[in-house]
């Protein structure tokens, strides 16, 4: 069985990778079954935090304007990562969209996993659910706060670990296996929108930094940001 990975979990602002944000990104590295680092940052989103986000993962606007930008981010978890197995619950969905943010840092981004969530089910065909807030619950896994990268990490990682010892005898359920993610490709920024957000930055004495890197999508969900933020151009907050 596999005992050296890199137990991971990410939040999000939304399902799609290809045009949504991660928030906040939780890693536990496992050597030899030994915990030997960690990772746990939230990232500065440009991009409006819906109601129903802060509901579900207790992140607020505020709180995600304190984390590291997502270019550092995104460099931090590759270096994390790399050469090492990935673990998780439902692991390619955070696949996908550090795939995807990868892609676009131009960083290669380890895809061998182990996913608890295909175990469970494999294995636990009788329960009324296989979520992981369900599993914790159902094995008596200390609670914590759920919800949150870093913590839903741990909790798969421990979960791993009840599984190995509950499903010893089927070695080949923990073989890891490829992930793969292709996301749709995403129109780039348009002259018009580096225009106005590079107006709206230096009227509001904000950073122009990456505005070429972004997206059509992006750029149009940071544009929203800021507006409704700071206000559009020649306009007077209250």
């Amino acid at each position: 069985m596999i005992n050296t990975f890199v137990a991971l979990d990410i939040e999000t602002t939304g399902m799609k990778a290809a045009s949504d944000s991660i928030l906040e990104i939780g890693a536990i590295k496992v050597i030899d079954g030994n915990i030997v680092d960690k990772y746990d940052k939230l990232i500065n989103v440009s991009c409006i935090i819906v109601p129903k986000i802060t509901e579900l993962t207790g992140i607020t606007q505020e709180m995600a304007a304190t984390g590291i930008c997502e270019k550092q981010a995104i460099n931090d978890i590759c270096d994390f990562c790399d050469g090492y197995v990935l673990l998780g619950h439902n692991i390619r969905f955070d696949y996908s969209f550090l795939k995807v943010k990868a892609d676009k840092y131009k960083r290669k981004f380890p895809n061998q996993a182990i996913d608890t969530l295909k175990i469970a089910r494999k294995k636990l065909k009788g329960l009324e659910s296989r979520s992981l807030s369900y599993l914790c619950e159902y094995f008596k896994i200390p609670p914590k706060v759920s919800h949150r990268a870093y913590e839903d990490a741990e909790s798969a990682y421990k979960l791993y670990n009840i599984f190995k010892e509950k499903f010893a005898d089927d070695e080949e359920l923990f073989d890891c296996f490829e992930l793969s993610y292709k996301a749709k490709k995403e129109s780039p920024i348009t002259a018009a929108q580096v225009r106005y957000l590079t107006d709206l930055n230096n009227y509001h004495g904000l950073s122009n930094n990456e505005i070429n890197t972004l997206s059509k999508s992006e750029a149009s969900k940071q544009i929203d940001y800021i507006i409704r933020q700071y206000g559009r151009i020649g306009s007077v907050r209250r």
